[in-house]
């Protein structure tokens, strides 16, 4: 499992374009026949993938976790941005199609991902109780309509996993989907002091980016993001982003709280 070490703001005026993606970019999630996992040590989140390709993957606990099995004191959020294909979970199966969000409380002992095509993204954080199991299918979250499509952010944001729908110890977790034409996500930006971020973004075309914002609002930088990349985004951190195409976007957060709207503002004219 890559581990990657908590970071501050001091130390991102001295990091060039390469220091800036080995901290905060995760390049490679999903690898056939694999499951990749990243442990970052901000709010020991780990971000991973998993996708089948000539038979099951089953979730194994990796040493760093010093457990008997990944969900002992683990939850995990789980979305599938591939083909239809299928998580069994203690033996019972959940069938997940293009979209839809799977969350898998703590002491679930086997996590087995099968379906060839098929992509998960897995985002987990301790916890220190048990939710049941709960398969959300695309279209059944709850839906807010943000932006306008005057200021390029029309978007769909999907709330799968939050306070009042489905529930985690400190998960939240969602799917946004810019509208065609909009490009820009999460403008104007914020911070959540409280909670770590990550992103991964999807359904950009192969020949297109993503300009991902982060640092403070005072001292911002930049990183280049591709089709199915990962960002992980410290509380300190702003969290934007403008493609040169629409594209959908996993955001999860875990951290001290799970209050959507707790947020920092940061305006356009505060940014620098």
């Amino acid at each position: 499992m890559d581990q990657r070490y908590a970071t501050n703001p001091e130390q991102l005026p001295g990091m060039d374009t390469a220091e800036l993606r080995e901290r905060y970019l995760l390049p490679e999630i999903f690898v056939p026949g694999r499951i990749t996992l990243t442990y970052t040590h901000h709010d020991r989140i780990v971000l991973g993938g998993a996708a089948p390709a000539d038979g099951p993957l089953t979730l194994d606990a990796p040493d760093e976790l010093r457990a008997e099995y990944f969900l002992a004191n683990r939850e995990l959020g789980i979305v599938n941005v591939g083909a239809a294909g299928t998580v069994t979970v203690d033996g019972t199966g959940y069938q997940l199609p293009t979209g839809a969000c799977l969350y898998v409380g703590r002491g679930s002992e086997q996590v087995v991902f099968d379906g060839a095509g098929a992509q998960f993204y897995l985002f987990s954080a301790p916890a220190h109780t048990s939710f049941p199991t709960v398969l959300t299918l695309p279209g059944q979250g709850n839906r807010l309509e943000l932006g306008d499509q005057l200021t390029s952010n029309a978007r769909t944001l999907n709330q799968y996993i939050h306070l009042n729908g489905v529930r985690s110890c400190q998960i939240v977790m969602g799917v946004t989907e810019l509208h065609p034409g909009s490009m820009w996500n999460t403008m104007p930006a914020h911070t959540h002091d409280r909670r770590t971020e990550c992103y991964l973004y999807f359904d950009l075309p192969e020949d297109a980016r993503i300009i991902h914002l982060l640092g403070t609002p005072a001292e911002t930088r930049h990183l280049v993001v591709a089709d199915r990349q990962a960002i992980i985004s410290p509380s300190w951190s702003i969290h934007s982003g403008v493609g040169t195409s629409a594209y959908s976007f996993v955001w999860a957060m875990a951290g001290e709280n799970q209050e959507f709207t707790d947020m920092d503002p940061a305006p356009p004219t505060a940014l620098r």
